[in-house]
Formats: structure tokens, sequence, C-alpha cells
């Protein structure tokens, strides 16, 4: 099976490093390690064993320093804004916004909004324009763990917490469920205001969460919501859909 892969991907996300085993459209394996600090032999023995055939490898990173690293693995191939057949991308957009978008278009079609749960929360959403696709606009906020480790960080008393596995009583008689209450409810409040807005903007519009939080933020958000009258997508690999079209754009424009 591991000579049947073709290329291999990465996304460097702020928190971890994300690896897929990719083979035609084709997702074969995703793995997750730790930032590196000295170098690639401190990965995981399953990561760098398909290193060591020699694959292509398609980097995609918003921490420069970790970049540098797979600088010195002679297959890596960096991809960039240019790689995206998106009009309206800003330069200072992070790559692995802009990829997730790109996926959830040639996965679920345009209008798409992209909501993307991990060290940030973001929103980015595209439709169709010209002969091509069109970003629409996004907004970015602290993600669900960010606000967490924020007050923690930045108090003297308030504990650190982790993301709890249901959603809490919104009235709480508990510092530990209060702190998860206020960030959990305000955002999901904030949440179904976007989606409010974009599915009055482009009723037909596919909304799909991706990133290291969604499953945990669309469990919140079902329980919050129950009736909602919008239908939200998990989809954890969209970054790596998205690199996958990066792929076979490339290919195509070198024949």
């Amino acid at each position: 099976m591991t000579m049947e892969l073709e290329a291999l991907a990465l996304s460097i996300g702020n928190s971890r490093l994300h690896f897929a085993g990719l083979r035609g459209d084709k997702i074969e394996w995703v793995a997750h390690a730790a930032h590196l600090r000295g170098g690639l032999e401190e990965l995981p023995e399953a990561i760098t064993s398909f290193l060591s055939l020699s694959l292509p490898l398609y980097l995609a990173s918003v921490v420069p320093q970790q970049t540098e690293f797979w600088e010195l693995y002679p297959h890596t191939e960096i991809l960039t804004l240019a790689d995206l057949p998106i009009q309206g991308l800003y330069p200072t957009m992070g790559i692995d916004r802009a990829l997730a978008l790109y996926g959830a278009l040639r996965t679920y079609g345009a209008p798409c909004l992209v909501i993307d749960g991990g060290t940030a929360l973001t929103f980015t959403g595209a439709v169709r324009g010209g002969n091509g696709y069109q970003l629409a606009g996004g907004s970015i906020l602290p993600g669900l763990g960010t606000q967490f480790q924020s007050l923690y960080r930045n108090t003297a008393a308030l504990p650190y917490l982790s993301l709890p596995l249901a959603l809490p009583e919104r009235w709480c008689h508990d510092t530990n469920e209060a702190i998860a209450s206020g960030i959990l409810y305000t955002v999901l409040a904030g949440v179904q205001d976007f989606l409010s807005d974009w599915g009055a903007r482009f009723p037909k519009s596919a909304m799909v969460v991706t990133g290291g939080d969604q499953a945990r933020f669309l469990a919140y958000w079902r329980s919050r919501y129950p009736e909602s009258p919008f239908s939200l997508i998990g989809d954890p690999y969209l970054i790596f859909a998205g690199i996958q079209a990066c792929i076979h754009g490339r290919m195509k424009n070198a024949v």
C-alpha cells in the first residue's frame, strides 16, 4: 500500500503538523505530530518511513519557523495563494484558510461557507465569479481552546480548562462550568448570527465545518440549535482536499 502513494501533504498549523498520504483523489491516511524543535528526525517513525520513499511533499504552512525544517527535504513543494484559482484572495490571507475554502468549493460547490475551528475560529465564504470562484469575504476570532487558555493565562485565579465533552447549562453554580458557558454560548450565538446573514445572502449555500475542533464544535452547535434551519456539514479534511486540487492544477498546467 505504501508504494501506491503518489504524494504526501503537510499542513503546518499554529499548534501541530498535519500529514496525509495521497493517491489520486483519495486520502489514504492522516497523521498528526508536534511542531519540530530540532529537525525531521523528531518525527514518529510512521511518518519518516513515508518520507524515505522520496515522494513529493506538498506543504502549506502558516508558521515560517516550521517551514524552514521542510526546506531541507529535497522533495518539498511549497503551496502559495498563487496556486489557488479563487479571485480576490488578499496577500495576508492564510494559506490554510484558502486551501480549506478551495477544498470545500471543489467538494460541495459554490456558494460555500467554511467555518474552520482551530487556534483561530474563521469564517470564509466564496461564490461563483466569472469562469471560476470569487472570495466573498470572512472573519476571524480566537478559537474555542484559545479563549479558554486566554482566561487562564491572563487571570490570577481562573483554572486551565479543556473543552468540555458536552455543552454545559447556561446558568452555572461552578467556576469551571461558568467559564465554559460564557465562552461557548457567546461563540455559538455569534456563529448562528453569521450563518443567518450568509444564509440570507446565499440561500442554497453549503456550510462546512472543519479544523481540529470541528467534531466538538458541531456537537455544541447541534445541542444549542437542534431546530436550526441551517445544515452544517462536518469535514475534517478540507485542507487536504484543497491540496489535492492544487496538485491536479499544477499537473494540468505542466502539460
